[in-house]
C-alpha cells in the first residue's frame, strides 16, 4: 500500500508597522523574490506560535497577531511543495532586520511593493489590503 502523503502546514504574518507600511523580507533560498515573513510549522507548535516564531526569526520583531486572514491551499502555491497557509495579521514597532533565511526585510507602504514577490504572496497581499481597508474578507 502506497505512503500517505499530505501537503505541509505553514504560516504567514501580513506584519504591519506604524505609518501605514508592511513587513516583507527577500529570501536568501529559492524560490526568489520577496515574501511575508512566514514558514513552516514544527511538530507540537500551534499555528499562532510558529507565525508568532517565523516572524521574530526572519525579521527581529516581536510581533501580535491581531486577526486570521484566510487559509490558502491551492497546491500550486508553492512550486517546492503542496503547502496550505495559515495568513495571520499582526502588529510590531521598530524596524525590521533580515535574519535566518531572509536575505533583508524592509518595511514598504502599501503603493510601492518591490517585485517580483514570490508565491502567492501578492495575492495575500491584496486580500490583506482589502481586510484592513473594507473589513471584508475574502470567501472560499
Amino acid at each position: 500500500m502506497p505512503e500517505h502523503q499530505s501537503p505541509s502546514p505553514t504560516v504567514d504574518v501580513v506584519v504591519l508597522l506604524p505609518g501605514d507600511r508592511v513587513v516583507l523580507v527577500r529570501r536568501k533560498f529559492p524560490p526568489p523574490g520577496w515574501a511575508l515573513p512566514g514558514g513552516f510549522v514544527d511538530v507540537g507548535e500551534t499555528l499562532e506560535a510558529a507565525a508568532i516564531r517565523e516572524a521574530r526569526e526572519e525579521t527581529g520583531l516581536e510581533v501580535r497577531l491581531d486577526d486570521l486572514l484566510y487559509v490558502y491551499s491551492d497546491p500550486r502555491r508553492d512550486p517546492r511543495r503542496h503547502t496550505v497557509s495559515a495568513v495571520f495579521v499582526g502588529r510590531a514597532s521598530g524596524e525590521p532586520a533580515g535574519a535566518d533565511d531572509a536575505e533583508e526585510a524592509r518595511a514598504f507602504a502599501w503603493d510601492a511593493l518591490p517585485s517580483p514577490l514570490a508565491f502567492d504572496h501578492a495575492e495575500i497581499l491584496r486580500d490583506a489590503r482589502t481586510f484592513l481597508l473594507t473589513g471584508a474578507r475574502r470567501r472560499p
